[in-house]
C-alpha cells in the first residue's frame, strides 16, 4: 500500500509554503489542506494571498472558502473540520499535503488538542475589563501573568486576549499548559517541514508582496467584503492583517501610504511570532526557503 502519510509544511508568511506544498501534491500524489485561518474566509483572496483556481494547478484544495467574513474564526471547529478532510483524503488513497502557518491552527490540526473549559461568567468579567481598560492594557495584563501567550496573540486581538485570561483563570496555569507537550507524536505521523527564513531574505519579500496586494486590488477587494458581505472592522477577518489597515484607511484613521507601511510592519510583527512559535516544536524539520526547497524536501521524504 502507498505511503499517505501526511506531510505539513509550515512556517512564516510569504517563505513560500503554498509553492512547495503544490509542487509536493504533484510528485506524491497529494490534495492540500489549507492551515490559515484567514484564507478559510470567502471572498479574502488578494490579502491573504490565496492562491486562485488556476494558480492551484488542478490540484484539489480544501478549507478554503468556508467560512462568511462575518464569522467568528474557531480553532475548535476547523480542527474537526479539518482533521476529517484529513482523513477522508487519505481514504481516497491521497496524500494529504498541510499547508499553513496560523500557529494554533497548526497545532489543533497536528495534535490532539483537548480545548480548555470555558464559563461565561469569567468570560463576561474580562470582556467587561476589557471594555474599560482596552485591548493594549488588557494584553499587558495577559503578558505579565503569560509572557508566551502574549507572544503568540496578536496584540490587537482582544477575542484571543480574553479567552487566554479566562484559561488561564479557570486552569490556573499558563495558557500554553492546556496544549499538547510539542514532543508528543504529531497525528497521523505527520512528517512536519519547516521554511526557515533569514530577515535580509525574507523582509524584502514582504514589502514586494504587501505592495503587489495593493496594486492588484486589495483596497477594492475590501469595498466588496464591506457593501457585499457586511465585512466590518470589529471582527476576526477585520482584524487580519492588511484588512484592518485598509479598514482604518477607509476610516480617516490612516492614510494609504501608512496603510502600505503598517500592513509590511504588521506582517514582520507577526513572523517574529511564528518564527518563535515553530522553533520550540523539535518535530519540524528544517529547510533554508532560499534555497531549493522542493528537491530538499523530497529528498528528506525518500
Amino acid at each position: 500500500m502507498a505511503d499517505l502519510t501526511p506531510i505539513a509544511v509550515v512556517g512564516p508568511t510569504a517563505s513560500g509554503k503554498s509553492a512547495l506544498g503544490l509542487a509536493l501534491a504533484h510528485e506524491l500524489g497529494g490534495e492540500v489542506v489549507n492551515v490559515d485561518s484567514m484564507q478559510l474566509y470567502r471572498g479574502m483572496d488578494i490579502g491573504t494571498a490565496k492562491l486562485t483556481l488556476a494558480e492551484r494547478e488542478g490540484i484539489p484544495h480544501h478549507q478554503l472558502d468556508v467560512w462568511d467574513v462575518t464569522e467568528t474564526a474557531s480553532v475548535a471547529r476547523y480542527q474537526a473540520d479539518a482533521v476529517a478532510d484529513v482523513e477522508e483524503v487519505m481514504s481516497r488513497g491521497k496524500v494529504p499535503i498541510l499547508v499553513g502557518g496560523s500557529m494554533l491552527y497548526v497545532q489543533s490540526l497536528l495534535d490532539d488538542w483537548q480545548f480548555p473549559p470555558t464559563d461565561p461568567a469569567v468570560r463576561a468579567r474580562y470582556e467587561a475589563r476589557l471594555g474599560d481598560i482596552g485591548i493594549d492594557a488588557l494584553h499587558a495584563e495577559l503578558a505579565a501573568v503569560d509572557p508566551v501567550a502574549a507572544g503568540i496573540i496578536e496584540d490587537k486581538d482582544p477575542r484571543r486576549t480574553v479567552r487566554a485570561l479566562e484559561v488561564i483563570e479557570l486552569t490556573g496555569q499558563p495558557f500554553q499548559a492546556s496544549q499538547p507537550p510539542k514532543d508528543a507524536p504529531p497525528r497521523w505521523g505527520t512528517r512536519i517541514l519547516g521554511l526557515r527564513t533569514k530577515a535580509e531574505w525574507l523582509n524584502p519579500r514582504i514589502a514586494e508582496r504587501t505592495r503587489l496586494m495593493f496594486e492588484k486590488g486589495l483596497v477594492e477587494e475590501v469595498e466588496r467584503l464591506v457593501s457585499e458581505q457586511g465585512l466590518i472592522a470589529d471582527s476576526t477577518a477585520g482584524r487580519a492583517i492588511g484588512y484592518a489597515q485598509v479598514l482604518a484607511a477607509r476610516a480617516g484613521e490612516l492614510t494609504w501610504e501608512e496603510a502600505v507601511e503598517r500592513t509590511i510592519t504588521g506582517t514582520r510583527r507577526y513572523v517574529r511570532r511564528q518564527r518563535s512559535w515553530f522553533q520550540r516544536d523539535p518535530r519540524i524539520t528544517w529547510l533554508p526557503a532560499e534555497e531549493d526547497t522542493v528537491g530538499a524536501a523530497l529528498g528528506l521524504l525518500g
